[in-house]
């Protein structure tokens, strides 16, 4: 079976199987988020936290729960870290520094899991299990909680009440999470991943040193890295590594759990608003961008020119040869699309166009199906938008789903789509006008160059995934990225709550012959024209001097 061929048949079960999930979990989201009733568990854990679960709150509240809840989760993931050789479990492994404990905390809050570390000479077992692993699970949730506010905001009227922040980030951890990533650990210690509380031990020699590697509960991470677009490895080598992801079975199963919520939960936001159609419309969008993504994707893989190429049919450096040029070309596109940031191939050794739709595809604002909910509030952000772009040309006031889009609201939406953009080219611009920043990159020129910007529109975007050529591991790139990903996590939610705050006072307006049919094909279209244009004017200079300029050099 040729590589094209076999890449193509990937796709294909990869599709299939997300189609097959598609209703029975983008319904059950939309329940668990409309249930009025508590599980006894959930009701342990809200008397355990003093919260009320039934107390109904405005946009300001809502954020002050998101913000008051990451706030606690970064001191006490700091601290964990700073204390480590003090605990139990350690392998042996002292605390982390400062800037580096700072930098970790923040980015597993902020559901980005940039890690400037190696996981497995540095991470005891504490610190993973009961520090990275249930950040994973809680920044997702806060995720899927914005979104659902959000949807609210869409769907109620005439109040400003958005519903309780305790309520859905419990509600998502205990009855979505959970649930999925006990049957998905299983699936990988069936497909061979590890799941042990192992210490350090010799494996055998290799250039005359002896090889050691530290076991640990591998599998019920990974499944909860991929399931809440976290990314961050047990291991440096994170999907590359075969303890994580052992084999091409796995390895589709990995991205399929990468894709399956946020596409799901368009069916969620259908039902939440009353209007199926809507969500197909949005499903179908975000389904065109990344269907193009990966077609580019495995073209400037498969078409790179030179005898390396030829001998190895294709542009086989950097990726692992279990899975193939194929295989990594999808996961490097679900990952980069989403906010996951895991990689199963070094994005640094993707042909010069390759390694520029990894980057595009972060700096779309990872909406296409984008991170768990945070993939869903962006692309009904790029929505307004579009729908404030449609009025103009026709000269309506625009609506969507029955909420006018006046100064208030298009302010809020176009302060979202500012705030990351300002953070990567800032961040950029000043490291590389700095001396010292310059010192971390491995390589010269334009791919120099693209290693420090992939390192910030991964950070600001909440990827976490890496060009692997950077020594990020700096007192410089540990503090400003780890603020970037801060930035670049909670101010857009401040936009976006205060959007839904906004459209839940409205009165609904009445559809009539001149309104826009958001449900239609035409609307996808224009919704995909928006996106790609924002995403391009904004980003085009930068992308000119980094992968575009080696891309067409090569």
């Amino acid at each position: 079976m040729s590589p094209v061929l076999a890449g193509v048949l990937q796709l294909l079960a990869l599709i299939v199987a997300l189609g097959l999930s598609y209703r029975p979990l983008g319904d059950h989201m939309a329940r668990v988020y409309s249930s009025e009733k508590h599980l006894r568990v959930e009701k342990w854990i809200y008397k355990g936290i003093g919260a009320n679960p039934d107390t109904e709150m405005r946009w300001p509240a809502y954020l002050r729960g998101v913000l008051a809840f990451s706030a606690v989760s970064v001191l006490f993931l700091y601290l964990l870290q700073r204390v480590q050789g003090s605990l139990p479990g350690s392998l042996g492994f002292v605390s982390i520094d400062p800037d580096q404990a700072f930098n970790t905390a923040a980015s597993f809050v902020a559901n980005t899991n940039w890690q400037s570390y190696y996981g497995e000479q540095a991470m005891g077992h504490v610190v993973q299990t009961g520090g990275l692993a249930v950040q994973n699970f809680v920044s997702a949730a806060v995720g899927i909680a914005v979104a659902v506010a959000l949807v609210r905001g869409f769907a109620r009227s005439r109040t400003g009440e958005l519903g309780n922040f305790w309520s859905d980030l419990v509600r998502g951890v205990v009855r979505i999470l959970l649930p999925i990533s006990v049957i998905g650990a299983l699936v990988l210690v069936a497909c061979g991943a590890i799941q042990n509380f192992a210490g350090i031990h010799e494996v055998g020699q290799f250039m005359g040193s002896s090889q050691q590697w530290n076991g640990g509960a591998v599998a019920s991470q990974e499944v909860i890295k991929e399931l809440g677009t976290n990314g961050g490895g047990y291991f440096n080598a994170n999907s590359a590594h075969p303890f994580e992801n052992p084999n091409g079975l796995s390895n589709l199963f990995e991205i399929y759990l990468i894709l399956v919520i946020p596409f799901a939960l368009t069916r969620t936001f259908g039902r939440m608003v009353g209007s199926l159609k809507q969500g197909y419309a949005i499903l179908g969008t975000m389904a065109t961008i990344w269907l193009v993504f990966t077609g580019l994707m495995l073209w400037t893989e498969f078409a790179g020119k030179g005898p390396a190429f030829e001998l190895a049919g294709g542009a086989m450096e950097g990726k692992e040869t279990r899975f193939g040029i194929s295989a990594s070309a999808i996961f490097s596109v679900a990952t980069t699309l989403t906010s996951t940031g895991a990689v199963n191939s070094f994005h640094s050794s993707n042909t010069g166009f390759g390694g520029g739709i990894t980057m595009l595809g972060m700096q779309l604002g990872e909406i296409a199906p984008g991170g768990v909910g945070s993939g869903l509030y962006g692309m009904l952000i790029m929505a307004v938008i579009a729908v404030f772009l449609a009025g103009l040309m026709v000269g309506r006031t625009p609506e969507y789903l029955g909420k006018k889009i006046g100064t208030r609201e298009i302010k809020f939406a176009a302060c979202y789509i500012l705030v990351t953009p300002a953070l990567v080219l800032c961040f950029t611009a000043v490291a590389m006008a700095l001396p010292t920043p310059g010192d971390s990159m491995t390589n010269s020129g334009a791919h120099g160059f693209s290693e420090i910007l992939y390192a910030y529109t991964s950070g600001a975007n909440n990827n976490g995934s890496a060009f692997a050529g950077l020594n990020a591991d700096t007192q410089w790139f540990n503090s400003t990225i780890g603020i970037a990903m801060l930035l670049g996590r909670f101010l857009p939610m401040v936009f976006v709550l205060a959007l839904a705050g906004s459209l839940a006072e409205q009165t609904p307006v009445p559809e009539t012959a001149g309104t826009l049919r958001t449900e239609k094909p035409l609307f996808t279209g224009l919704l995909v024209g928006t996106i790609m244009i924002i995403a391009g004017l904004t980003y085009f200079p930068a992308l000119a001097l980094g992968p575009l300029a080696e891309g067409l050099a090569a």
